[in-house]
């Protein structure tokens, strides 16, 4: 395809794909009553603790509600209508894909939507406890009047966080896949991904007890090592194949060598 198709192309994924986020936004305006009631809650909550009204969201500004309400439909667009958006970004690479390449992107995509999905519940599920926390420096007789913006774009980069930290196996499996990155590379680093992974969940979810943190880092840590044990697996599917071949293993050694040790087998 010449390059002025492949523009034109582009330029109508693109347009479809805004247009979806468009009619997500609009469904997300409509449903921004009760998304905004629920966004509240923790706030609510930490206010029936200390049993005031001095925990509260503020719109300083007179079109700060307006604007609110305009990125929040935005946000739950984005949301709605992604599957609608990976779709043409998929309708746009898959003319370039083998149609083994295209299974794979197809499995890719298949898990990567549940596992965005299942971290930003645990979000969703942290973020009282974290509001919980962090409101509760205010000193006694305060007010805490939370800006409205702020206090969403701190939801919203929690959930993004733990939306992003979910798709790690995607990332490692297609990495390897493509031949950029080894098992070997990732056994070697489990423990710096677990410690990772830890210091991520006591940053992410600033609660005193120790129970959440290992409640959200537990999770990542299953996710990174099923990812490992598919890589390891398919490692040695394409070692196989090449040792068949006789080309060298990916490690560099040849067949009829340990790949332990390099040395020539018996």
């Amino acid at each position: 395809m010449p390059l002025r198709a492949h523009l034109a192309e582009l330029r109508r994924r693109v347009f479809f794909a805004a247009l979806g986020l468009v009619v997500g936004a609009a469904v997300g305006w409509w449903l921004y009553d009760p998304v905004f009631e629920a966004l509240q809650m923790p706030l609510q909550h930490v206010a029936d603790l200390r049993g005031d009204d001095l925990v509260a969201l503020n719109f300083a500004g007179i079109a700060t509600s307006f604007d609110m309400k305009l990125k929040v439909s935005f946000f739950l667009g984005v949301i709605l209508s992604s599957p609608w958006w990976i779709y043409q970004l998929w309708a746009f690479i898959t003319p370039g894909l083998t149609r083994k390449e295209r299974h794979y992107a197809i499995g890719f995509l298949a898990a990567a939507v549940p596992l965005f999905l299942a971290g930003t519940a645990l979000a969703w599920w942290a973020l009282p406890n974290a509001v919980e926390l962090l409101t509760g420096f205010t000193p006694e007789g305060s007010a805490n009047l939370i800006d409205a913006q702020t206090y969403l774009g701190f939801v919203m980069r929690l959930i993004l966080a733990f939306g992003l930290a979910f798709l790690l196996p995607v990332v490692m499996v297609a990495l390897n896949f493509a031949g950029i990155g080894r098992a070997a590379t990732w056994r070697k680093g489990w423990r710096w991904a677990v410690l990772i992974a830890f210091v991520f969940a006591a940053v992410m979810t600033p609660t005193p007890d120790a129970i959440t943190m290992i409640a959200v880092a537990v999770p990542i840590c299953l996710l990174y090592f099923a990812a490992l044990v598919i890589c390891v697996l398919h490692d040695r599917r394409v070692d196989r194949r090449r040792v068949a071949a006789g080309l060298p293993r990916l490690d560099g050694t040849l067949p009829g060598e340990d790949p332990s040790t390099g040395s020539a087998t018996a």
